[in-house]
């Protein structure tokens, strides 16, 4: 048998490749084969694999749905990287899959101009993929920046939305989504949840972007089922039949990692939260603002308890002393969620409910407390430079807290930057709470947007930070699908 036939029949790789949790040293690279076999990763300095190191991989097998994933060591700190995987049938060995191949660079350890890119929501709802629009565009506009890092903000995928072959559009003609088993149906067991991030790795936007471009990703809601907490009645949720929301977000979660380049934490092998330092310049603090929260509800308690959860204790102390540990520039703070509009979950007992943060005018109650906390502590340890980043919303937007404008003062001013949706429906503004002092300066759509705008009215938005190693200069921009640069802001850093 040639080689040709020997690759068309060996081990396939439909997700392509994908690079994450980079540090100077290290990278998390993942793929996904059909079939009991191994993976194989040759890395190189150079594209033409001159002088080239072989890694012989872990087994992919059944029981992870045939995902794998290597933690490459051994790297240069800012050196490029170029790398090729393929996968070697188990039952029939020297039978290879036709390696797939991508490129990165490893963080730096010395200063030098850095661009990160964020955004969030994929495939929501209602809107797959869609060959004739030609799939997920953002993703090819978000490789034009050429980025060193891409922050996944959350609602990697929505489980809890099935696509429909068609979708009528306001002008008469209609979005065509292809579908799959696991799209047809709201995700509840292990391989339904997989399935959702299988298909994103349909579009080959996203594949390219993932070969190239690594990234490091947190969870939200749509991820399980949309704004899922403790408190969750799964029996007021049509089309489910599994009523335990504990067990669907271990599935979930399961899902996650391992369909995603995330590296396993020696304490606590599915934490989400953690950090990464780019240089000098930068360091990036993921938060979990999902797996330790109470149950969502009024959230207006006095004072701070095991009802008032978002972060949680130990992350809420981790991510404090990390910010004051850190001496980078720019700390970036990715958040699940914006700090400061009013995100709603229906009522309880006839009181509004909160899925966020805020919860309306007036001093910190509720979850607003750990908050309140994170932020005093920043001021009282002079820590300096902090922008956050977040989506969730389906619009773009800058917000500007300021102590001046706030029913809370204890805090410095900061900015938060939101991008998305990155294939989802879009939406009108949420309404800012001023407890924090939020001022909306830049809001990409109208507040009285029509709900759920498909993709193709081209209202998909993501941001950008870049950071100038000689002036320490951060820019924060906000784009659309056309790479159309929609707001920009420069900051100083303080010193």
């Amino acid at each position: 048998m040639s080689r040709v036939l020997q690759d068309a029949a060996g081990p396939q790789m439909p997700g392509g490749v994908q690079v994450g949790d980079v540090t100077p040293t290290r990278a998390m690279i993942w793929s996904a084969t059909d079939r009991p076999a191994r993976m194989l990763v040759e890395i190189a300095r150079d594209e033409r694999f001159s002088s080239s190191r072989l890694i012989e991989g872990p087994v992919a097998l059944q029981d992870s749905q045939f995902t794998a994933k290597l933690d490459l060591g051994g790297l240069a700190a800012g050196e490029p990287v170029f790398y090729r995987v393929w996968f070697d049938d188990l039952a029939r060995p020297g039978l290879r899959s036709t390696p797939v191949t991508g490129q990165f660079r490893a963080a730096p350890a010395a200063a030098r101009p850095l661009t990160f890119c964020w955004s969030g929501d994929v495939v929501g709802q209602g809107w797959g993929l869609n060959p004739e629009f030609g799939g997920m565009r953002l993703y090819e506009t978000m490789a034009r920046h050429t980025p060193d890092l891409f922050i996944h903000s959350g609602d990697m995928i929505y489980a809890d939305a099935p696509l429909t072959a068609e979708v009528k559009l306001d002008d008469g003609t209609t979005w065509k989504n292809l579908v799959t088993p696991a799209k047809s149906k709201v995700a509840e067991t292990l391989d339904e949840f997989r399935g959702n991030f299988a298909y994103n790795l349909l579009d080959s936007h996203a594949r390219t972007f993932n070969s190239q471009v690594p990234m490091v990703v947190q969870w939200d809601d749509h991820e399980v089922l949309n704004n899922w907490n403790p408190g969750t009645d799964m029996a007021a949720r049509p089309g489910y039949s599994e009523r335990s929301v504990t067990l669907l977000a271990a599935r979930a979660k399961r899902a996650m990692f391992e369909y995603l380049p995330i590296r396993s934490h020696p304490d606590e092998a599915e934490r989400v939260y953690r950090a990464y330092r780019y240089g000098p310049v930068a360091e990036v603090f993921v938060l979990d603002q999902r797996s330790y929260r109470a149950a969502n509800g009024a959230n207006r308690e006095d004072l701070p308890g095991a009802a008032t959860r978002m972060m949680g204790a130990a992350q809420a102390g981790w991510l404090k002393q990390s910010l004051a540990a850190s001496n980078a520039t720019w700390k970036i703070i990715a958040s699940d969620m914006p700090l400061g509009l009013l995100i709603g979950d229906g009522q309880v007992n006839g009181v509004p409910a909160w899925e966020g943060w805020a919860n309306g005018p007036g001093a910190p109650l509720g979850r607003e407390h750990e908050l309140a906390d994170v932020l005093s502590f920043i001021k009282r340890e002079r820590v300096r430079n902090v922008v956050w980043v977040t989506a969730d919303v389906h619009y773009a937007a800058a917000h500007y807290y300021d102590p001046k404008a706030a029913i809370f003062k204890d805090f410095d001013p900061f900015w938060e930057f939101v991008g998305g949706p990155l294939h989802a429906g879009t939406f009108g503004s949420s309404i800012a709470d001023p407890t924090f002092g939020c001022t909306q300066v830049f809001n990409s759509v109208p507040v009285n947007l029509k709900p759920n705008r498909p993709p193709s009215e081209g209202l998909q938005f993501f941001g950008t930070l870049t950071i100038d190693p000689r002036s320490r200069r951060l820019t924060a921009a906000l784009w659309n699908l056309k790479n159309e640069r929609l707001w920009s802001q420069e900051l100083d850093a303080a010193k």
